[in-house]
């Protein structure tokens, strides 16, 4: 019974073990849409009491399911600290400490990672492969990254004290940690306006910052594009099949020659 189990909850070749998975994903979509409408206030208002229920519902079969993975895992503490463990444990948690610590009810929204279990109930290997290539990138370009942020850091901070200097405190910069708000707000190109300069070296600063927000968001970019093209680069010189040797496309997961399914590194 066990064994059958893990095949149905954790597999998904089995008629059962996918007709589990989307009955799970159906009741994980249920569940984020009665949070989404239990902080409407009017609908709160007049159906809080039915919602409430409801929401307790699906944490205890969310519960059930919780435990009953760890149960018939073939080594549960791995599952626990797994990924897919945590976001089982977090979707869950909210509810049991509402009733001690009120508020965090809308938390149980983190759910909706959970849905994120359709790419492997699907077979969408090409969206997998994806991003594997998106973190091996970000990987890639972390120190390069990190570096471009303190230097945008700093430019920040010297941005925010000149202009603070420049405005003598008016206008809204009446402090060097405002003054450096107004310019992370600026470069952002997000330009919420409440706080503008009003002398007219200030609107030169003011320019020239937004001038250089282009740059800055296209750097961070242009760093992980390059990483990108790198790793797509070596998987198609080393995509190869394992049984006629074929060069096959990235991201391939079935040969297009012989139909083995590919090595996936």
């Amino acid at each position: 019974m066990r064994d059958r189990l893990h095949t149905i909850i954790f597999g998904t070749t089995t008629r059962a073990g996918k007709t589990f998975d989307v009955v799970l994903l159906f009741l994980i979509l249920l569940s984020v849409l009665v949070v989404l409408f239990e902080s409407v206030p009017k609908w709160r208002t007049a159906y809080g009491e039915e919602l409430y229920y409801i929401e307790w519902g699906f944490t205890i079969l969310f519960s059930i399911e919780y435990l009953l993975r760890i149960f018939i895992s073939p080594k549960p503490l791995r599952y626990i600290l797994s990924w897919w463990g945590i976001i089982d444990l977090l979707s869950i948690i909210p509810t049991f400490i509402t009733p001690f610590i009120s508020g965090y009810t809308s938390l149980t929204v983190i759910r909706a990672l959970r849905l994120l279990r359709i790419f492997r109930i699907l077979k969408l290997n090409r969206f997998t492969s994806e991003s594997q290539a998106l973190a091996h990138s970000l990987r890639a370009s972390y120190y390069k990254i990190t570096v471009f942020l303190f230097f945008v850091v700093m430019m920040m901070i010297l941005a925010g004290t000149l202009m603070y200097v420049i405005e003598g405190g008016q206008n809204g910069f009446e402090s060097i940690p405002a003054s450096i708000y107004w310019a992370i707000v600026t470069t952002t190109t997000v330009g919420y306006g409440d706080i503008i300069p009003s002398t007219d070296l200030g609107k030169i600063l003011s320019s020239v910052m937004m001038i250089l927000g282009y740059v800055i968001i296209a750097v961070p970019t242009g760093l992980i594009s390059v990483e990108m093209s790198k790793y797509k680069d070596d998987g198609k010189k080393d995509n190869l099949c394992d049984n006629c040797g074929h060069d096959n496309p990235f991201g391939s997961v079935y040969c297009n020659q012989c139909g083995e399914e590919m090595t996936q590194g």
